[in-house]
């Protein structure tokens, strides 16, 4: 398999992928010592946590620039990705022993109930390549601390950074034979829903988890997706700093060249900030530099992947055959690389893919609307469910459209962002079950009940 480098489509390695039979031993290499990684105490499997934590700092400039390779982010966004999901390892280091261990729940004059929290067994993870520190911290790190082992497959976008993560986790002190890398494509991620695995977490698009879910239902065991999402933001008539909320909007929507599960994909304002909003929000992404993501100060890097350029390529043609306004950007730069300009659309509707269909790039739909009903109406009109933003001056006018929104998180004044502190998870088309919070330790556990009846 070759790594290519988004940046300039230069060969960054050729490497061995696995095979089934790679893959068959892999997998009874964790199977075998699954049982004896879940006799250990809780306080054991965690011990490594904070050992974990400081290596990653300690190699911190080496693994962004492996990620920056890898799929063509910008070395301040790797950098921040990668601090940043160490509040993920904390999270779980101080909360995992709290919400695995067993629970009391009822002790009565005639029984004593109690809750038990048991590892689902060899779990599956084929991670994703836009944020692979947080995206796959989210599943290995937890299900390693709950008694799993865990088969991890990296995005093939990503693998050299995947691998460092493994590798990192070895010296950590977690047994080889808890985690094992799985190396490949798609072919080799379909493989792995062949194994007799226990749980299967899957993160990517629509279409792959669609696929994913029909092909393990015969199993009959946990399989969650996350999948992707076509997020709105509301800027409602009441924001008196409009600057502010154009600025963050326009984090929202290019930060990580737009590659975010959880990015804003379309903007609704309403029709009395309309003009203003826009001129601010052209302004400044004009402001944002594009170029090799390597050099300080560049927001917008390539895309990780040059078949999206045809995606975003024909979102474009379609708005603008539908009626749309060009704004800004539009098409491919004339470089080395896989880079796409950083574009804005006006007069756009839902007639449109871009304010319908997934764009997963550096690409906007602003749409005008005349009150809070149709801003609520035109979020609501999708097929997916992650998350939903909405910008006001008065919580007393953003929380009843947020509870309106069929989405798994929901953000006053702030968007695309994520907490361990509280789950991450969609609805419809942006998949099932959940990661974090404490919702996300015990999803790699099945619950046994116990009831004990007392001597009378």
């Amino acid at each position: 398999m070759r790594l290519i480098n988004p940046a300039n489509e230069s060969v960054l390695e050729e490497i061995i992928e696995d095979n089934e039979r790679s893959i068959l031993e892999k997998y009874n290499k964790v199977k075998e010592s699954q049982k004896e990684w879940a006799k250990r105490s809780i306080a054991d499997r965690l011990k490594w946590v904070p050992v974990y934590k400081q290596l990653i700092k300690d190699n911190i400039e080496e693994l962004a620039q492996t990620l920056t390779e890898d799929m063509g982010k910008p070395l301040d966004q790797s950098r921040g990705e990668i601090l940043g999901s160490l509040g993920r390892l904390d999270f779980f280091y101080k909360n995992s022993e709290k919400y695995l261990k067993e629970e009391l729940v009822n002790d009565s004059e005639t029984h004593i109930e109690k809750i038990s929290h048991e590892p689902l067994g060899v779990v599956v993870n084929i991670s994703a390549w836009n944020f692979p520190y947080n995206i796959g911290f989210n599943v290995f790190i937890p299900a390693l601390i709950a008694g799993n082992t865990v088969l991890y497959k990296p995005s093939e976008f990503t693998t050299r950074t995947g691998i460092k993560m493994i590798n990192l986790l070895y010296e950590a002190g977690v047994p080889k034979e808890a985690i094992q890398i799985i190396i490949g494509n798609g072919d080799v991620g379909a493989a792995l829903l062949e194994l007799p695995a226990k749980g299967y977490f899957f993160t990517g698009s629509y279409r792959t988890g669609k696929r994913i879910y029909k092909k393990l239902a015969p199993k009959m065991v946990p399989c969650q997706l996350e999948l992707g999402g076509k997020d709105p933001l509301y800027v409602s008539a009441d924001n008196q700093d409009l600057d502010k909320v154009a600025e963050a909007a326009l984090e929202g929507a290019f930060y990580n060249n737009g590659q975010s599960c959880c990015a804003v994909e379309r903007i609704y304002v309403h029709e009395s900030l309309y003009d203003a909003f826009v001129s601010l929000f052209v302004e400044k992404a004009r402001g944002m530099r594009v170029g090799d993501p390597k050099e300080k100060g560049i927001f917008i890097g390539p895309l990780a992947r040059r078949e999206q350029i045809l995606v975003l390529e024909q979102q474009v043609t379609d708005a603008l055959e539908k009626g749309a306004t060009l704004m800004l950007g539009g098409k491919e730069i004339d470089r080395s690389g896989y880079y796409f300009e950083p574009t804005v659309l006006t007069d756009v509707d839902h007639s449109m893919d871009l304010m319908k269909e997934e764009s997963f790039g550096p690409i906007i739909g602003i749409q005008k609307v005349n009150d809070d009903e149709e801003a609520i109406s035109l979020m609501l009109d999708t097929d997916f469910g992650l998350t939903a933003s909405v910008y006001s001056d008065k919580l007393e006018t953003a929380e009843p459209i947020m509870q309106q929104m069929d989405s798994g998180t929901v953000y006053w004044n702030c968007c695309d962002r994520v907490s361990p502190f509280t789950p991450w998870s969609g609805r419809k088309n942006s998949g099932i079950g959940s990661t974090l919070s404490y919702i996300g330790i015990r999803a790699f556990t099945h619950p046994k009940a116990f009831h004990l009846r007392k001597k009378t």
